[in-house]
């Protein structure tokens, strides 16, 4: 069976196109009255950006901090409880990392589904489509912006909503604004894009459709990051996330990031990051991108943290094993329908103490 998947809609890119917001948005207004529901960036409160969302009387403007952790399914609910009491509404825009657009998607599918998000953390698990969203990256990297995945930290588990109803309606691909991005946050969300590639094209769930997207992100994360940033880099990246994103949407992901789901549920570390350090390791699996990967922190002057994993007790190996090993398709991408027979718990205890 041919996997019939949902892609982003409308797509506006350019920059200076975050100025097409408001006309954007109102023609959602005019198609179904209600409520704007925007789920900002706390790092922009205060700032010019804030000042240029379009919101109306009636709209819902909520910062949201995602400094000290990636979203969890309580902060979703949170939200989702917030933009329920705003009556009803029309839309959720989500403007921000990949973080908050992650935030925007759960909360879009939560409005329409009974119960908690951790319900839904899994494969194709909501039932009612969700509220209409739209998402404006202001870092990109990630793919969250064409991703029908929602990366969640719940109380059982790390992961995410991966459903057709995450998927935005709409998103703005505006380079101006991922300008201002502090180097390093720009450098990890950037090899979370370069990884997905990675992942992707050496998968046993590699084809035609993903293959063409991911070598041109690749090729352009090469472009980007094996020389000094420039200007022009902005825009090349934007379109590497997208590209990357749609290479991973009709594959998968592969061992990098199931074993970074482990890291961050027990250690806490932030999703780019957290892959940083596990690709690291992961020379025996994809020797020729771990040594690019490397390259480019050299180039960039970026270090990684260590000693992650160092003194973590036998409760917190065990856990941070489970959750990696429960991430089933991943693993089949990257080894194949035997993968248990050769990513065994021991061999993914040996990979998690080198970090």
């Amino acid at each position: 069976m041919f996997r019939n998947f949902r892609m982003v809609s409308r797509v506006v890119f350019g920059r200076g196109s975050f100025n097409q917001a408001e006309e954007i948005f109102e023609a959602r207004r005019q198609e179904a009255p209600g409520a704007l529901v925007f789920l900002v960036d706390d790092v922009f409160r205060g700032k010019p950006l804030a000042a240029r969302v379009p919101k109306k009387e009636k709209d819902l403007l909520i910062f949201v901090d995602v400094k000290p952790h990636e979203p969890t399914t309580i902060q979703v609910d949170a939200l989702t409880k917030e933009a329920a009491a705003a009556g009803k509404v029309s839309a959720v825009i989500g403007i921000g990392g990949g973080s908050v657009m992650d935030l925007a998607k759960a909360v879009a599918v939560m409005l329409t589904n009974p119960g908690s998000s951790a319900d839904y953390q899994g494969w194709d698990l909501p039932k009612v489509p969700s509220i209409w969203h739209a998402g404006v990256p202001t870092l990109s990297g990630t793919g969250s912006e064409v991703s029908r995945t929602t990366v969640l930290t719940g109380p059982v588990r790390k992961l995410g909503i991966n459903s057709d109803y995450s998927v935005f309606d709409q998103i703005i691909l505006d380079p101006e604004l991922i300008a201002d991005a502090p180097p390093d946050q720009r450098f990890f969300t950037g090899m979370d894009c370069f990884i997905h590639c990675v992942e992707s094209l050496n998968g046993t769930f590699l084809n035609a459709f993903s293959q063409a997207y991911g070598e041109k992100a690749e090729d352009v994360c090469r472009e980007i990051f094996l020389k000094p940033w420039e200007t022009a880099s902005d825009d090349k990246l934007m379109m590497a996330s997208y590209c990357g994103g749609m290479s991973i949407a009709y594959s998968q992901v592969g061992v990098c990031h199931a074993l970074s789901y482990g890291l961050a549920y027990v250690q806490g570390v932030r999703h780019g990051v957290g892959n940083s350090i596990v690709f690291d390791q992961l020379s025996e699996f994809y020797p020729k991108g771990v040594e690019e990967f490397r390259a480019m922190m050299e180039v960039h002057k970026v270090s990684l943290p260590r000693g992650v994993t160092k003194g973590l007790n036998e409760a917190g190996f065990t856990k941070m094993i489970s959750v990696a090993l429960s991430l089933e398709p991943l693993w089949q991408n990257a080894l194949g329908p035997d993968w248990k027979a050769v990513m065994t718990p021991e061999r993914a205890r040996a990979l998690y103490e080198k970090m």
